[in-house]
């Protein structure tokens, strides 16, 4: 098991980070990257995945908001959200067709004996 990010607040105001993943590969990015949306997409219904993505979102908003070059870094993540994003309504469309993915209305709770 690999802590990839953990977050954690301690008080009011001291907020620490911390992961597994010393140092980030490059070439491995992008794998990570698609593992974390197929699991966005998967794992997270029927949970507590409003306050996750919030939080996300949060991560984000705060990063781009002490980033030197917001402009810049916005447009990256516009292409390559935007490519990633063509990528797995893709992979979802044609797992569909193979009847090997069923959707879930947001906020849908599996029953008990569901496993």
């Amino acid at each position: 098991m690999k802590k990839i990010l953990e977050v954690v607040q301690y008080g009011d105001f001291d907020i620490r980070f911390n992961t597994d993943l010393k140092e980030i590969d490059q070439a491995r990015l992008p794998e990570i990257i698609a593992k974390l949306a197929w699991t966005m997409t998967t794992k997270l219904v029927g949970g507590n995945e409003a306050a996750v993505l919030a939080m996300i979102r949060a991560l984000a908003l705060a990063d781009l908001s002490v980033s030197v070059n917001r402009k810049e870094m916005i447009k990256a993540l516009d292409e390559d959200s935007a490519a990633l994003a063509k990528l797995m309504h893709r992979a979802i469309k044609e797992m569909k067709k193979q009847g090997r993915v069923v959707e879930f209305p947001i906020g849908f709770t599996p029953g008990k004996a569901v496993s």
